[in-house]
C-alpha cells in the first residue's frame, strides 16, 4: 500500500498548533483571527481549515474542503511530472582498433537511440599500453560523428578524461512532418459487368 505522502503535509483542524491564524478563502472575511474562530468559521461552512503555510507569521489557513485540496495538489503535481522532461544518455564503447563490422553495429545502434531521443556517449577506451594510439582513438570519434552528422548535433568535441577520450552527441530535432493529403474518389456513375454467356 503506497504511503499518502501528501496527508503527512498539511496540518488540519484541530492538529494546527498556533493561536492565530491568517484565514483566507472563498467565502471567508480575510484577516487574522485566534484559532477557535477560524475553526468555528470554518466548520460553520461544512470545510475544514487547512495549515498551508506554517512558517509565516501568524501561519496562513485556508478554508477549504481538505480531500478536495489534496485531490488538487496530486493533479498539480502529476501535470509538473508530465512536462519534466527526462534526459537519457546511452553509452557506446569503442576499442582503438575497432574493426568495422563492430564499427558499423555500433553506429546502428547509436542511430536508433537518437531517433528515440536519448543522447549518445560515445568513447573510447583505453587499456596499458594502448594509450599510446590516442590519435586512431579521436580519428575514430570523429568518423563516428560525421556518420552520425544527419541524426545528431556534437555537444562535446573528443577529450581525453583519464583513459577515456569521450565524445557526446544530442539528438537533431525533426522537422515537422507534413500532413498527408487525403484525396477523395467518388464514382460518377455505377458500372455494371455483365456476364457473358458462352
Amino acid at each position: 500500500m503506497k504511503k499518502d505522502n501528501l496527508k503527512d503535509l498539511y496540518r488540519v483542524n484541530d492538529k494546527i498548533r498556533a493561536k492565530e491564524v491568517r484565514l483566507v478563502g472563498d467565502n471567508v472575511e480575510q484577516g487574522i483571527y485566534p484559532l477557535s474562530s477560524a475553526l468555528s468559521i470554518a466548520t460553520g461552512q461544512g470545510m475544514d481549515l487547512v495549515e498551508i503555510s506554517p512558517n509565516a507569521a501568524p501561519p496562513v489557513c485556508r478554508v477549504i474542503d481538505y480531500q478536495k485540496f489534496i485531490y488538487q495538489q496530486k493533479k498539480r503535481q502529476k501535470e509538473q511530472k508530465a512536462k519534466s522532461v527526462r534526459v537519457v544518455v546511452k553509452e557506446i564503447r569503442f576499442g582503438p582498433q575497432t574493426d568495422d563490422h563492430d564499427y558499423n553495429f555500433k553506429l546502428k545502434h547509436a542511430k536508433t537511440f537518437l531517433e528515440d531521443g536519448a543522447k549518445v556517449k560515445a568513447y573510447v577506451f583505453f587499456k596499458g599500453r594502448s594509450i599510446l594510439f590516442k590519435e586512431q582513438g579521436e580519428v575514430l570519434l570523429l568518423r563516428f560523428a560525421s556518420d552520425l552528422e544527419d541524426y545528431a548535433k556534437v555537444e562535446q568535441m573528443p577529450a581525453l578524461e583519464g583513459k577515456k577520450m569521450i565524445i557526446m552527441f544530442s539528438p537533431k530535432k525533426a522537422p515537422p512532418a507534413a500532413k498527408p493529403t487525403v484525396q477523395k474518389l467518388t464514382l460518377t456513375k455505377a458500372t455494371k459487368i455483365e456476364e457473358s454467356k458462352d
